[in-house]
């Protein structure tokens, strides 16, 4: 196979929950993860020439080692004795900085993308762990659908698909850095942290009941980057006074999801978010669970 090309799909976090600190200062999770069809594009190919070249069609975006589609192909090489040149494009969708793993996905089509090239004999499972120290979405990002993520991310429980919806995705003009929101969250008074019954949210999805799956949604950390960033929560109201059951953030923001039963009122409010000015700077998507 002289090249394969795949496709990097985005999540959002249906429920995001923290429940703790590693004395290693990373955080405990307990969150249920959703892959979305919004997507970049990789192609691989062998080339004569040694080593690693990426191309990216985002100037905003690193195309050395600091690119983490870069790090997935060199450790690649590394664990599995590949000595083939490999040049990489990527074709980036899936909003920069924007809570949906784009960077942790292009390195995981990445680690699929080399495994059937190279050595498909290589289980997901065995990817996962390779993945981890690269960053704790990845292993997730490498099988994707519904699931249950604890632990630092790494401890994956699938769960049944999530009931079918339209989804408007809305990344607003904003950078916003996780570990600053996570610093912020860390000193919110226990007491008064919200936090999602993420259990409750599993047996929703089990009972495949939309409804209460979007009525139970819930993000810990956008209590301080919702606070911090008010066009968050004004793209919320804007979602759910076009017909969203529920419209919250994703990951550490500043990307808005809303979850609509009513795909006419999804393309609607998708048009009309379009049409805005005080919208004008933002990624809109319109698109649904994969």
């Amino acid at each position: 196979m002289e090249s394969i090309t795949k496709k990097a799909y985005g999540k959002i976090n249906l429920s995001l929950d923290v429940t703790g600190r590693r004395e290693d200062g990373y955080h405990l999770v307990r969150m249920i993860m959703q892959t979305v069809g919004i997507y970049d594009t990789l192609t691989i190919c062998r080339q004569e020439e040694e080593g690693i070249r990426l191309f990216v069609d985002n100037s905003d975006i690193p195309a050395g080692e600091d690119n983490l589609a870069f790090r997935a192909a060199k450790v690649m090489q590394e664990r599995y004795g590949i000595r083939d040149g490999l040049s990489i494009r990527l074709e980036k969708r899936i909003p920069v900085a924007a809570g949906m793993a784009g960077g942790s996905t292009d390195a995981a089509a990445v680690l699929r993308g080399l495994r059937d090239m190279f050595v498909p004999e290589v289980t997901d499972e065995e990817l996962q762990k390779l993945a981890l120290p690269m960053g704790a979405d990845i292993p997730y990002c490498i099988t994707g659908g519904t699931q249950l993520s604890e632990g630092i991310g790494e401890i994956l429980t699938p769960l049944p698909k999530a009931p079918q919806c339209s989804l408007l995705v809305i990344k607003p003009d904003l950078f916003v850095s996780t570990g600053w929101v996570y610093k912020e969250f860390d000193g919110i008074p226990e007491e008064e942290v919200r936090h999602p019954d993420v259990d409750a949210m599993c047996e929703a999805i089990r009972k495949d009941d939309l409804n209460g799956m979007a009525k139970l949604c819930g993000n810990v950390l956008e209590q301080k980057t919702g606070a911090a960033y008010p066009v968050i929560g004004q793209i919320e109201r804007f979602m759910e006074e076009r017909g969203a059951l529920k419209a919250m953030m994703t990951g550490s923001g500043p990307t808005v999801f809303g979850i609509f039963e009513d795909a006419e009122k999804a393309e609607a409010a998708y048009r009309e978010a379009l049409s805005r000015d005080d919208l004008s700077g933002s990624q809109t998507f319109l698109t649904e669970f994969v």
